[in-house]
């Protein structure tokens, strides 16, 4: 019998499609399909990554396309395809736009690859998330949002920063909404085992909390036009390493809440969830104090303020 390599698809040739398929085809994690209405696009950049494989020695198959297809089979669809925010644009008019795309998307998807797991990237990733979900009728299993891993990258690099030191000894997790109500579990958050409110004070911690909550707001200024690709397709990866390699990690992402967290409306929130090879195989029972579940339900709260933007989407 034939041997049949991982396949992953990723939707949208822009930085955080085509950083996406980087780190993918670099870990060897199976061939990678990148997908764009600019055909020119997927292509030109996926030959180029596969010129990179003679010097980085990886064994990958890339291959661009504008033909839905083309990812037929594929095991993991990374959703990337989307617009940016851009000045004066309202958050609802940011939903209806790419609204359009990720529903166009998710006839793809549906069609050529029934089976596969689906990571949502493109903003507002909490909406995007519960639009795909409902759009593909996909187990919860199989349909899960990027932000928390993102979020907590973030929250760990600054930790790291402020306290310097490397960042691979720092424990730190993001839960709830992927934007202004996201919810850095501080008291959960080490240095090899030693609790950060151990080793800064309160006023540091909180500076950390709130640059990690404008994380992609800094970057975006510094860019100018544009906001942050190599954090968030890393985190995409990630979730997919733990799908194709049955990891059983142990992550940061949204996932459809029937009931958990006494979330009953099928909201898509970020909690901690075992990933392994049947996708999102549980979830964390997290205990709260009651500070900390006041402010998760805030965090939902804001999300289902966001979804509710679906009911103009045609």
């Amino acid at each position: 019998m034939a041997f049949k390599r991982n396949k992953i698809a990723v939707i949208g040739a822009g930085f955080v499609g085509s950083t996406t398929a980087h780190w993918a085809a670099q870990k060897e994690l199976g061939d990678v399909v990148v997908l764009d209405i600019n055909e020119g696009a997927a292509i030109g950049k996926s030959l180029d990554l596969m010129q990179a494989a003679a010097v980085e020695q990886f064994d990958t198959n890339v291959k661009g396309t504008s033909n839905y297809a083309d990812i037929a089979d594929s095991d993991v669809v990374i959703i990337t395809a989307g617009m940016p925010r851009k000045p004066g644009m309202s958050r609802d008019e940011l939903v209806g736009v790419n609204a359009k795309i990720v529903k166009d998307v998710c006839d793809g998807i549906k069609k050529y690859a029934p089976n596969s797991y689906v990571i949502v990237v493109c903003n507002p990733m909490d909406v995007m998330a519960v639009y795909a979900k409902q759009l593909l009728g996909f187990p919860r299993e199989r349909v899960l949002g990027m932000g928390g891993c993102l979020d907590s990258a973030r929250f760990r690099a600054n930790i790291a920063e402020a306290l310097n030191v490397s960042v691979k000894d720092v424990t730190g997790i993001v839960i709830g909404n992927h934007g202004d109500a996201m919810m850095p579990l501080v008291r959960m958050a080490s240095v090899s085992g030693v609790p950060l409110t151990d080793l800064l004070p309160a006023d540091k911690i909180a500076a950390i909390v709130q640059r990690t909550k404008t994380g992609g707001a800094e970057i975006g200024g510094h860019l100018k036009t544009g906001s942050a690709y190599y954090a968030p397709s890393r985190g995409a990866v990630e979730m997919a390493e733990a799908i194709l390699k049955d990891q059983k990690r142990v992550l940061p992402v949204a996932v459809e809440l029937n009931g958990e967290f006494g979330v009953n409306d099928k909201l898509m929130v970020g909690v901690l969830a075992r990933i392994g090879g049947k996708g999102m195989e549980g979830i964390i029972d997290l205990k709260m104090n009651a500070d900390e579940k006041a402010e998760f339900d805030k965090s939902v709260e804001a999300v289902r303020v966001l979804v509710s933007a679906l009911k103009n989407v045609n």
